[in-house]
């Protein structure tokens, strides 16, 4: 239970610790993006700057500029992909002049700084509080009028007007240079005084009415500037990016350190339950040894009774009755005898000793020793294969033998046909089988043969095949029961090693 809540007090904290990481992205990336957009209004600001230079530079007397000659100077102001477009504009909203390409933008009844963002542009307009200095300009002093060169000229005057009024007298002949400059005065400019550009009036032949239905329609009153959002986009996309990869890799950390957090609660439980299994086992070792020991202990008394009922069998004035009890005694006897012998060879450690052996030969005695169950059951044993010598314990490896062939003949009925085939399974390893033409074994029992006091025969101990499961493991060799077509069994051994060549 411990180890649980502190599980689920890791992984709060790990899914804490991640979502704090993102939110911090998400917060960190809006803030490059109001900063690429900043940005981008400050070059907008700096624009504007200029523009007003180009206005101040275009303007000319009587605050009338050349339609003509402004739009070729916002032309030269226009980049495409940074500034798409500039447009002035009138007291109405209406587009006075223009350069580039503007978006549609409806800028009647506007009044101050607006800001429009698009997927694409961003349209500006009067930036004052950004510190322009355009629209500053344009209402501390008359607007500048633009008129087409045909509307300049149409408003010029034909007449031009005395310079000099009849009361004044006529100059002096040492006045002359004076009186020629006065009769002949260069076009006026727009004077600049104390810092600021000097209002100007209305254009000379210009009526009052005609000058301000003028100044309605083609007085700049306001600008709009189109920039392009390729450089916002761009530095959102890149930081974007950026933060995906970042928070991927988090996840993808966070993820792993669950899963090695896991796996560590895994071990360490893995390991209690090892500490907790080897005790067990080395009590149950102990157990086993205990109980060899009391099966050992226990044969002698019932060698005795045996021996007992024996006599008692032989006396010559038994009556009937008992000479049979006592054979009946002296018959279990031997099975428990038998069935001690088998729990003993099954409960003793087993310490290899491997020495060569010939594998025909330790074969050959196996047959002689089974000859009296042989010969009872009529049984033929066929030996087949190639003589080898292999790496064993020559006691083991009888015992397993002789477990094997005894489990083939009480298989099979009477004058079966029993084959050991040995052959090389590779270059350092052989391979030794039993077969039979009896019953075989059912496919779901072919495991459980080899599992202790699993027997299928009426009088088996069921630890004959478990003795020999023990004494493969012993040597890292493997068994098998396989089908013996078409009818039998094949109890096969493998990885036997074979003896190298001095």
């Amino acid at each position: 239970m411990e180890l649980t809540r502190r599980s689920l007090l890791v992984y709060g904290l790990m899914l804490a610790a991640w979502a704090l990481l993102l939110g911090w992205q998400v917060t960190e990336h809006f803030r490059v993006e109001r900063a690429a957009r900043t940005q981008l209004i400050r070059r907008a600001d700096d624009i504007s700057t200029t523009l007003g230079i180009v206005l101040r530079s275009q303007r000319r007397f009587g605050g009338v500029i050349s339609k003509e000659r402004l739009e070729s100077a916002l032309t030269d102001l226009v980049r495409p992909g940074e500034l798409n477009g500039i447009a002035l504009l009138n007291a109405a909203g209406d587009v006075v002049a223009s350069a580039g390409t503007l978006p549609n933008f409806d800028a009647k009844g506007a009044t101050g700084p607006m800001q429009r963002w698009d997927q694409r542009t961003v349209t500006l307009m009067n930036l004052v509080d950004l510190g322009a200095t355009v629209t500053r300009d344009l209402e501390r002093t008359n607007p500048p009028v633009v008129l087409s060169r045909e509307e300049i000229f149409a408003h010029a005057p034909t007449n031009r007007p005395p310079l000099l009024p009849d009361t004044m007298a006529a100059p002096d002949s040492s006045n002359r240079e004076v009186a020629a400059v006065l009769s002949n005065p260069p076009p006026e400019r727009p004077r600049f005084r104390g810092g600021n550009w000097m209002r100007l009036g209305r254009p000379p032949g210009m009526s009052e009415g005609e000058y301000n239905t003028i100044v309605q329609k083609q007085g700049v009153h306001s600008f709009l500037i189109a920039m392009s959002t390729e450089s916002v986009r761009a530095a959102s996309s890149e930081d974007l990016w950026l933060r995906s990869i970042i928070s991927i890799l988090a996840t993808v950390s966070v993820v792993g350190f669950a899963f090695a957090w896991r796996n560590l609660g895994k071990s360490s439980d893995l390991q209690i339950r090892l500490v907790r299994t080897s005790e067990l086992n080395t009590h149950l070792k102990e157990m086993n040894l205990a109980a060899a020991g009391l099966a050992h202990e226990t044969r002698n008394p019932l060698n005795i009774i045996r021996g007992l009922a024996q006599m008692i069998s032989k006396q010559p004035d038994a009556a009937p009755e008992i000479r049979d009890k006592s054979r009946a005694i002296v018959d279990e006897a031997d099975k428990v005898t038998v069935q001690l012998n088998e729990f003993i060879n099954y409960s003793r450690p087993r310490e290899l000793r491997r020495t060569v052996l010939l594998l025909g030969a330790v074969v050959n005695e196996v047959v002689r020793a089974l000859s009296y169950d042989i010969e009872e059951k009529k049984v033929q044993i066929e030996l087949k294969g190639e003589q080898l010598s292999i790496n064993a314990d020559e006691q083991m490896l009888r015992q397993a033998l002789f477990n094997l062939l005894l489990n083939a003949i009480q298989a099979i009925e009477p004058g079966g046909k029993i084959w050991i085939v040995a052959g090389r399974q590779s270059a350092s390893e052989a391979s030794l089988e039993i077969r039979d033409n009896g019953p075989g074994v059912p496919p779901e029992l072919r495991r459980e043969i080899f599992k202790p006091y699993f027997t299928t025969q009426p009088k088996g101990t069921g630890l004959g095949l478990s003795v020999v499961q023990h004494i493969v493991q012993a040597h890292g060799w493997e068994i098998e029961c396989l089908p013996n077509q078409p009818k039998g069994a094949i109890l096969r051994l493998t990885h036997l090693k074979l003896a190298t060549k001095t």
